[in-house]
């Protein structure tokens, strides 16, 4: 299915990933495509969020696999998970039986401000335009309590490259690279302190460098910096 190359970019990723949610769940059932390095990322991420029960936000979770790790990495960790594709919830509700799931834009969250210690936003902001990042970004820190944790991945260097075939299907879709000093710059407008950024050169898998970010919120209970 394709989709208009005036579409907004949500909508445009919405279409994209319902028609290839069943295949996309099946090629990444977890988190064996991923390197060391980038996991590493992530137990830095929950452990950061402190010993006890914790709540932690996947923030475009797709079919659910990075839900499974966190999950795996600390058992007082719940994890809820949100996506902007029905398709994608759809086979994560099947997958995480019990988890509190939600189809929604992470620019405008369904949750309540302050609701999470930390959010994983795993190669979520892929397809997001470097001048959305602001929106996003606020909202990431509307729903992290003061000191809460954010971890970022995703394809780094700057363009767009279009996307006419995925996972055995035709699609359209923009596909933005970030790089990781626009991202942390951006974060820090928005209220976040950064801990730790990585770049990852690409494994022969891989067309692009992978960029990390590793980021607090400001522990000031003022709101996020404009």
């Amino acid at each position: 299915m394709g989709t208009d190359r005036t579409s907004p970019p949500t909508e445009q990723a919405r279409r994209a990933y319902d028609t290839v949610a069943a295949t996309y769940a099946e090629a990444l059932a977890d988190t064996s495509f991923e390197a060391d390095e980038d996991l590493e990322m992530v137990r830095r991420l929950v452990d950061a969020v402190g010993e006890g029960p914790a709540r932690i936000l996947d923030a475009g979770c797709g079919a659910g696999r990075m839900i499974s790790y966190m999950r795996s990495v600390s058992v007082d960790c719940e994890v809820v998970g949100s996506d902007l594709s029905p398709a994608m919830v759809a086979i994560a509700r099947l997958k995480q039986p019990g988890s509190e799931l939600a189809v929604a834009d992470n620019a405008a969250l369904p949750f309540e401000s302050e609701h999470f210690d930390g959010l994983l936003a795993w190669y979520s902001i892929i397809h997001t335009p470097s001048e959305a990042l602001d929106t996003v970004f606020a909202e990431f820190a509307r729903v992290l309590r003061p000191g809460g944790v954010l971890l970022l991945g995703f394809q780094s260097g700057h363009g767009v490259r279009r996307i006419s075939q995925a996972y055995g299907h035709n699609i359209e879709l923009d596909a933005v690279l970030h790089e990781t000093n626009d991202v942390s710059d951006r974060l820090c407008r928005a209220g976040f302190v950064i801990d730790a950024v990585l770049d990852r050169p690409p494994r022969s898998s891989e067309k692009h460098p992978q960029g990390f970010v590793l980021a607090m919120r400001s522990p000031s209970t003022g709101m996020p910096l404009s």
